[in-house]
């Protein structure tokens, strides 16, 4: 295959690496032997590094379970050669394109892993994806000549809304050269979520705290994270939009100041949802809170409140568990 270097020139590559990457921000590491893919060079801006593709990635790994729901959603399996990292079973329909892609790790593989598959593309969820610490830094991977995608929730340069995820799909299709794909995938989603807009046409928001976790205090969705715009739609209001960013601390006092009427649980990890709820209403600080007098709970798995392919289903989930009488 063209372009694809063998194992030996990367683990050549893996030893320079043991000098400290450097700052650089441009990445334009694909192959550029031959004349260029249809509709390619293709140039894309991410989370501050600009990346020219001269045709599209043909060996791609994916990392975080919204990453490679993104890839699957596209139909991108036969461009993939590994992916790592989820925090959920693969939704249905991407079961049988997930199967046929290498599983090179449970959580993050070693970088070392990585260049063993040796990839053209690394694709991200989280800003941990590209952990410098940890050996996997952006600029590292520009170094071994594969360029890295981050998905946009982890630098927002704005209010990070469904206009986000439009963004984020249609992206990554251009990446890879199937715009058309992108566009349908969008539309799918917004028929979705005009399904939920229509069922709530004007309804009195309720008012939401969602628990992601903790005991001495409460980690939380703040304001700038898709899990916001996702209340919102949801006919809600999180009650901790003013935290300055995705996810962050609060105390379970401000909890019970804000009185929400319904607690929203995510629910993923080692620790179940029934253990998180007793929890909560154990909680002497929060024993007047309305949502806990009326154990008013909704439930959404971490992985729908993320941004990705998920999120129009979340929408809908959430608003049916605290609207139910508008979807009878």
């Amino acid at each position: 295959m063209r372009g694809i270097r063998p194992l030996s020139s990367f683990l050549a590559v893996a030893a320079v690496l043991l000098v400290p990457a450097c700052g650089s921000t441009t990445q334009n590491r694909t192959d550029t032997s031959g004349p260029g893919a249809q509709g390619f060079p293709v140039t894309v801006s991410n989370c501050g590094v600009e990346t020219t593709y001269q045709r599209p990635p043909q060996r791609a790994v994916s990392l975080n379970q919204h990453a490679t729901e993104v890839m699957l959603a596209l139909g991108l399996e036969k461009s993939m050669v590994g992916t790592g990292y989820l925090d959920d079973r693969i939704l249905p329909e991407y079961q049988a394109a997930f199967d046929s892609v290498k599983v090179l790790s449970k959580e993050y593989p070693s970088f070392e892993t990585l260049l063993a598959s040796e990839p053209d593309f690394v694709y991200g969820g989280f800003t941990s994806t590209f952990d410098e610490k940890d050996g996997r830094g952006r600029p590292t991977f520009t170094k071994a000549g594969i360029n890295t995608h981050l998905n946009i929730e982890g630098c927002p340069a704005g209010p990070v809304t469904m206009a986000t995820v439009d963004e984020e799909i249609r992206t990554v299709a251009k990446i890879f050269g199937v715009p058309e794909r992108g566009e349908q995938q969008v539309n799918t989603l917004h028929g979705t979520l005009d399904r939920v807009d229509g069922a709530l046409a004007g309804v009195t928001p309720t008012k939401l705290f969602v628990y992601d976790s903790g005991d001495k205090t409460a980690f939380t969705a703040g304001g700038k994270g898709i899990g916001n715009e996702l209340i919102r739609k949801a006919g809600g209001v999180n009650l901790f939009a003013d935290v300055d960013k995705a996810f962050g601390d609060v105390s379970f006092e401000q909890v019970a100041e804000r009185a929400p009427e319904v607690i929203v649980i995510y629910d993923y990890g080692d620790r179940p949802v029934e253990d998180k709820k007793q929890f909560l209403l154990a909680n002497p600080a929060l024993k007047g809170v309305p949502a806990i007098r009326n154990e008013r709970f909704a439930v959404l798995p971490l992985s729908s409140t993320v941004l990705g392919v998920r999120v129009p289903a979340a929408v809908e989930s959430l608003a049916r568990q605290i609207h139910p009488d508008r979807f009878r």
